[in-house]
């Protein structure tokens, strides 16, 4: 390794060693998968699927890709898996470029009430190819689904997407179902911030209601960052497989494909179902602590790995407080509220996870210390 490259990888190391890492995006993957990622399995050019590939020596990709998607399959309890896309981003564009035409409409949440760019926001391509209307949260920052149905009905979108960057509370699967149902839509679920939590058995699976799902592979699911598209019907598989390769993608990142194999097996275990239970157990007691401080966290509370953190009405902006608790050793990120007073770049609300930090063993007794911890310098 060059030695500027070790300088910095050691900074690095130091970093996550010494800071309490409350980013909710973020975990700590296991040293298989991160040796997984730098196997010799990135030597090798593998365009295709298992089976039909473009090019020779291929036979051991084949084997190990068939061994992801079919511990995918089993952890998920689904017929049909692609564990090829980059990231989830490229699992939602490979999805709407299989269910849509440019100009068909797109309907998504909303931005600022805690949706993700890739659901239609307007810099970005989903925004930009497609006619993206947007659904949003109350006052109380909860989903109002008879809204979202009424929205539905009127803009009769082709596909409707679910699921959400900071939303904190169980999505119900059903009723957006029903309202898919009621004008004839597709509905694709992103569960990239829950995948883990649903592989752990504590948030509740969305493959019995939707067309299809997509997903990180990070984040609560403790993998290499990356991304998978998962179905049930059989007629979409072409569909799927198509969008990815040679749809939106070329050749496949075997490394990190062996990577998300070895995080599949790990997520099926009783150990990381334990886990996951302990990261909504440790999210709900700090919350509850926060708030008991006089720190408001949006919707009162959690149903998993994420808390809002409500800043309007103080003397530091989203940023400013980002800022402020990264110079204490804690990471978080500005994020925006329902109804935000402040621009984009400032914000008036933190985002907080607990996945990262209950990997490393911490349990509520330690997250409500640390609650008090920052509310003490939010209140500062």
């Amino acid at each position: 390794m060059h030695e500027q490259i070790k300088k910095i990888l050691d900074k690095e190391q130091k970093r996550q060693d010494t800071t309490i890492e409350l980013i909710a995006s973020e975990n700590y993957a296991s040293q298989a998968v991160m040796d997984l990622c730098g196997s010799i399995f990135t030597n090798k050019y593998a365009e295709g699927y298992p089976g039909k590939r473009y090019y020779n020596g291929c036979e051991h990709m084949d084997e190990i890709e068939q061994l992801a998607i079919d511990k995918v399959c089993e952890l998920y309890e689904c017929e049909y898996a692609n564990v090829q896309p980059h990231s989830g981003v490229n699992a939602n564009t490979a999805v709407y470029q299989a269910l849509m035409n440019p100009g068909d409409t797109l309907m998504g949440m909303d931005l600022a009430s805690g949706g993700h760019l890739s659901h239609g926001a307007p810099p970005t391509l989903s925004g930009k190819v497609y006619n993206a209307v947007t659904y949003g949260v109350g006052e109380d920052g909860l989903l109002n689904y008879e809204e979202i149905r009424a929205l539905a009905k009127v803009s009769k979108p082709k596909v409707i997407v679910a699921g959400a960057s900071a939303y904190p509370r169980q999505i119900n699967w059903q009723a957006f179902k029903d309202i898919a149902d009621g004008i004839g839509a597709y509905l694709v679920v992103d569960m990239a911030h829950y995948s883990g939590l649903v592989a752990g058995k504590v948030y509740d699976s969305p493959l019995p209601y939707a067309d299809v799902v997509t997903s990180t592979t990070h984040k609560t699911l403790r993998g290499p960052r990356g991304g998978m598209i998962l179905w049930n019907n059989p007629d979409y598989t072409k569909k799927f497989n198509s969008g990815i390769f040679p749809g939106t993608q070329g050749g496949p990142l075997m490394n990190i494909i062996a990577a998300k194999a070895q995080c599949y097996m790990e997520a099926n275990t009783d150990e990381f179902r334990d886990y996951s239970a302990q990261v909504i157990k440790n999210a709900q007691a700090m919350a509850r602590q926060l708030e008991q401080y006089g720190i408001e966290v949006l919707t009162g509370g959690t149903d998993s790995h994420i808390l809002l953190i409500d800043l309007s009405d103080s003397k530091y902006s989203g940023r400013q407080a980002a800022d402020l608790l990264e110079e204490n050793g804690i990471t978080v990120n500005k994020n925006g509220v329902p109804n935000d007073p402040r621009n984009f770049i400032e914000t008036s609300g933190i985002r907080i996870g607990t996945a990262a930090e209950t990997t490393k063993g911490h349990k509520e007794y330690w997250f409500r210390e640390l609650a008090q911890k920052i509310a003490n310098l939010l209140r500062g």
